[in-house]
């Protein structure tokens, strides 16, 4: 019988007039994203994204000296492979699409504030923030190569558009973890800041944010999403294509053997089947 998970908390706090931040709390799994988690991140947007609500700018940032370690695989090891396969689609689709698209959906900007290690899932989901900021000794990575997993092709689609073929063949096929000053040479982050005044710094950039005009704000980001949009739209037979592709991966052997290593912390033995 799998034990029962323990849910991450979504904490929320408004450090200056107009500015709110969301920050992921789960420090007993270093700020792995579950379920209840990501449901609380989509709400929380789509509520605050209302004109009514009155932010001007939002953050997203990560409790315990982290941001995200990426999707929560704990309880998938050991299961019988049609149920590790079933929970394995789930646990890596809804809701974290949903928290995805909540992100790059809303009219209000937003900065991901990177505290500590930000890994798979939890770097996507700094990605479609608007702007990132990462404290001086992060390291940042996108280990589905290192699990097994085929990466779905929006998001690999919003590495390239932030930066390039090159780089995100390179942090894909390799695995390896990167340092800031790296990430910022690529434009995966914006800016890079000493950790004992990241939190500082990203608010007065959230205030700066929030000073602008706001029709101009949320016209740019309308007109700046609908065009990245129009730039990545794929045709049906495509999209069906590359999601069978993701889909075989959830079946594999090495997927099974990928995810059960990392849980035991081993090195994998591959199949490749």
């Amino acid at each position: 019988m799998v034990p029962p998970r323990m849910a991450g908390e979504l904490l929320r706090d408004h450090p200056a007039d107009g500015v709110v931040r969301l920050t992921i709390s789960n420090p007993d799994k270093r700020g792995a994203l579950d379920h209840p988690l990501l449901n609380a991140i989509a709400g929380a947007v789509t509520e605050l994204s209302a004109p009514e609500a009155g932010v001007r700018a939002l953050i997203l940032t990560g409790a315990g000296g982290r941001f995200s370690s990426g999707y929560d695989l704990s309880g998938l090891e050991g299961l019988p492979r049609e149920e590790f396969v079933a929970r394995a689609e789930t646990l890596i689709a809804h809701p974290f699409t949903a928290a995805i698209e909540a992100l790059e959906a809303t009219d209000v900007p937003t900065i991901a504030a990177l505290p500590g290690p930000t890994m798979g899932g939890g770097l996507e989901l700094a990605l479609a923030c608007d702007l990132r900021v990462a404290a001086d000794h992060v390291e940042l990575a996108m280990p589905p190569a290192k699990l097994g997993l085929v990466y779905p092709h929006t998001g690999l689609r919003r590495f390239l558009d932030v930066i390039g073929a090159a780089r995100t063949r390179e942090l894909f096929l390799l695995g390896q973890p990167i340092d800031p000053v790296t990430a910022l040479a690529w434009g995966l982050v914006n800016g890079v800041s000493e950790a004992e005044d990241l939190q500082d710094e990203v608010l007065q950039l959230a205030v700066d944010l929030a000073g602008n005009a706001p029709l101009s704000v949320r016209g740019n980001k309308q007109v700046i999403r609908r065009l990245l949009a129009a730039e990545g739209r794929v045709d049906d037979a495509l999209e069906a294509e590359l999601v069978a592709l993701r889909e075989a991966s959830f079946r594999s052997d090495d997927l099974l053997e990928g995810v059960t290593a990392f849980v035991e912390k081993r090195a994998p033995v591959w199949r490749g089947r």
